[in-house]
């Protein structure tokens, strides 16, 4: 298990933490900061220049997921993690990635009142080695109240526990979650587990339209960006039977005939990942207004929305993004096409 402690810069979740593991049974404190420490030493500088954070860097979101998981594997018990989490899609990479291993987390926020949290860091000790360390660090941690503010107001609260610690000192806090954790009040995460991919897999995506010949695209919560409602085949099950059922599963909508089949596209293995074949079908227009609008049945999705073609170029990938270029034109055409990479073959 993992007890993912949260909160603005200054909020203290280290602090907090180091307290947490001599409440909860053999318990392990695991900060993801030591690898973004690590990467700046390994990347090019260049690389470094291109994002504002390490979180920025995919390397440091597959890394923190993977060194938990050994951590685990190899110690057992419970990972505490105090790491700072703005961002919507960085959380479910994460999180959807930690859920693929099978590890439950509990999110926990430590939210003092703003006034606070601007006291304790113009009172935070800095290391005096740090050229100019006083302001930098100070400014970075006032920089990034704004962006916690607007998590806080959209996708943050509803996520995670919420612990006010205005009143608190770290220790008062580390007793809460522990007690939150053993009573349940601090729920394991609701999130779809999916496992890994061992080999290549087969996967199957439905598209389905408005009356206006929008196609409906899908906001995941296990994984970041836009997607086709659809999955990965189960053994022994029917490519076009696995849409269906996905789209059920996803959206709740059920579709009464067998989609036609538009694509098939050869994903080629591109480490880690190990691609396979993509298969894209024609689920035809939907009946908004009767039994079809899409619902959101639980965790598997965020959101929903029907969109042009033009429109889903800003946010498909680009090999998913020709994928779905392609299955338009053979939808006017009338026959499926080949393709290896997105590409007609």
């Amino acid at each position: 298990m993992i007890v993912w402690i949260n909160g603005a810069f200054g909020a203290g979740k280290t602090t907090t933490a180091r307290e947490l593991i001599e409440l909860i049974p053999n318990s392990t404190l695991f900060d993801p900061e030591v690898i973004g420490g690590a990467l700046t030493h390994m990347l090019p500088a260049k690389r470094l220049a291109e994002v504002g954070d390490f979180q920025d860097l995919p390397s440091w979101r597959r890394l923190v997921v993977d060194t938990a998981a050994a951590l685990l594997a190899e110690l057992g018990g419970t990972l505490v993690v105090p790491m700072t989490l703005l961002r919507q899609d960085y959380r479910d990479e994460i999180f959807g990635g930690l859920a693929s291993r099978r590890i439950p987390v509990r999110h926990v926020l430590l939210a003092p009142a703003e006034t606070i949290l601007r006291e304790r860091i113009a009172g935070r000790e800095i290391p005096p080695d740090l050229p100019d360390g006083e302001i930098r660090v100070r400014q970075w941690a006032y920089d990034h109240i704004e962006p916690y503010r607007t998590a806080l107001a959209s996708w943050l609260t509803a996520d995670a526990h919420l612990v006010d610690t205005s009143a608190q000192n770290p220790y008062e806090t580390a007793r809460y979650i522990a007690e939150a954790v053993r009573t349940g009040d601090a729920p394991v995460c609701d999130i779809v587990q999916t496992p890994e991919p061992t080999a290549e897999t087969l996967a199957a995506g439905v598209l389905l339209f408005d009356e206006q010949d929008r196609v409906l695209l899908v906001d995941p919560t296990y994984k970041p960006g836009w997607e086709f409602p659809g999955g990965v085949v189960e053994p022994g099950e029917a490519p076009a039977r696995a849409g269906i059922r996905e789209v059920a599963e996803e959206t709740g909508i059920r579709l009464d005939d067998v989609p036609r089949l538009l694509v098939v596209d050869w994903e080629p293995p591109s480490p880690p990942r190990y691609g396979g074949l993509r298969l894209l079908y024609d689920g035809g227009r939907l009946d908004i207004d009767g039994d079809q609008r899409p619902v959101l049945p639980g965790p598997e999705l965020r959101g929903w929305r029907f969109v042009t073609e033009e429109e889903a170029a800003d946010l498909l990938p680009p090999v998913r993004y020709e994928r779905l270029r392609w299955a338009l034109r053979a939808r006017e055409r009338g026959a499926a096409l080949y393709l290896e990479a997105g590409v007609p073959v």
